[in-house]
């Protein structure tokens, strides 16, 4: 019994390090293309504003949409709500991504220069 007790504390030590291990793990957002990612992001709707109650995610085209996440689902939701956004208003052709707005009518261009940033543009967006 002694024995018991002397390793009880470090037992206990371990499985919350594994928790929070485990917590971290699924929170951690999903590796993004930063040239491709930042210029998308300019005329994507969504994006997080920080408030008393924690963080949420707002929208420029829809004053009425508040998203209000936990923690641990606060950047898979966001990706997700950019996903589907992106699906609609991007477009592929010939190595350029294109960005259209609610209309269709072309918003913007990049030039993709390397695989990785066209990998990217079909895994993350998925076009």
């Amino acid at each position: 019994m002694n024995s018991l007790k002397k390793y009880l504390p470090l037992a206990l030590m371990l499985g919350f390090l594994a928790i929070a291990i485990s917590a971290y793990i699924q929170s951690k957002p999903s590796h993004k293309n930063a040239r491709v990612y930042t210029t998308v992001k300019q005329y994507s709707p969504y994006y997080t504003d920080q408030r008393f109650g924690g963080i949420q995610i707002m929208s420029k085209e829809d004053a009425n949409f508040k998203e209000k996440p936990d923690n641990m689902a606060l950047f898979k939701r966001l990706d997700e709500l950019e996903k589907a956004w992106g699906q609609k208003h991007l477009k592929l052709e010939n190595n350029t991504l294109i960005i259209l707005d609610n209309n269709g009518t072309q918003q913007a261009t990049l030039p993709l220069n390397t695989q990785e940033e066209i990998n990217f543009t079909h895994h993350f967006y998925g076009i």
